[in-house]
């Protein structure tokens, strides 16, 4: 499990709370998915971003799989995704992604990104790749993405609209007065925007966003960005708490309460929420599949 505590700058420590520790990962599939893995090639978001959930997910045999390359020309304060100049993306890769997803016998497969400012499209073309590439191999599996904002590049988004994944995701991540200290170079309206779009253009598909919470928001901004989703056809919230991957990233505000969390899953089903989850180690792809297959109206 982890050492329980949360490591700030000068060596300062901070205790977890109990509901916040983690076991062990269990022996067997857990080596098995990272060697796979790593002998594809390929990068996890569960590495990259140093997960929580890593061990229970390998664990579990399953992955989220993290496309385009293992850094990002962004430097979100919150994220352990190196930042700095990508490499050319690798043609391959969507092949490889769709090999992993078949030996790894998934039934729900997830595909985040890393931002890709520097191309045109932001990687939208390699998205669909890379679903195509899945659904050849697994055609069974749902594909779920979890984008980019692509700059708010309404054709790039279009792109992997209709690529017809089975769930777009795209998340907010905080409330909007955070955003300069959080995500300086994202745009909380644009952000929205996205959603919307493959709300306009794909209406039967389904659109999720999340947020982390324990970054200083207050719950009533929580409240009003879940109207916000809401507002843009959103049905699908995570909610999690956020943990410092480093003593370079943001510390944590608070340790918001198991109590917290549900509170705001029952607020956000009153709005109108089809599928929430909403927990302290919830992430956009923690039982991703579960949430997909909650009925909706």
């Amino acid at each position: 499990m982890s050492d329980g505590y949360e490591h700030g700058s000068s060596g300062e420590t901070k205790r977890l709370p109990a509901w916040l520790r983690r076991p062990l990962a269990r022996p067997g599939a857990y080596a098995e998915v990272g060697s796979l893995i790593e002998e594809l090639n390929l990068h996890t978001v569960c590495q990259s971003a140093k997960c929580p959930n890593r061990g229970e997910c390998f664990s579990e045999g399953t992955a989220t799989f993290l496309i385009m390359g293992g850094v990002c020309t962004r430097g979100c304060r919150f994220c352990a995704v190196e930042s700095r100049t990508p490499e050319p993306l690798d043609a391959d890769e969507p092949r490889r992604v769709g090999e992993a997803a078949l030996r790894l016998g998934l039934k729900h497969v997830v595909i985040t990104t890393v931002t890709r400012d520097d191309l045109a499209d932001g990687g939208a073309a390699h998205f669909v790749a890379t679903i195509e590439a899945v659904r050849a191999a697994v055609p069974e599996a749902a594909v779920e993405v979890l984008t980019s904002d692509f700059g708010g590049n309404e054709a790039a988004i279009d792109t992997v609209a209709a690529a017809r994944p089975d769930v777009f995701n795209h998340n907010l991540e905080t409330v909007p007065r955070l955003y300069d200290e959080v995500r300086p170079e994202a745009d909380y309206a644009r952000s929205l925007r996205v959603l919307q779009r493959v709300r306009e253009t794909q209406p039967d598909l389904p659109t999720k966003s999340g947020l982390m919470l324990g970054l200083g928001e207050t719950e009533p901004e929580v409240v009003e960005v879940l109207g916000d989703l809401h507002a843009h056809g959103v049905r699908m919230l995570t909610l999690g708490q956020y943990l410092r991957p480093s003593p370079a990233h943001l510390p944590v505000a608070e340790f918001v309460e198991p109590e917290v969390f549900a509170r705001l899953a029952r607020e956000a089903y009153r709005i109108g929420f089809s599928a929430v989850a909403s927990a302290p180690f919830v992430r956009s792809s923690y039982h991703a599949r579960e949430l997909a297959e909650t009925p909706r109206d």
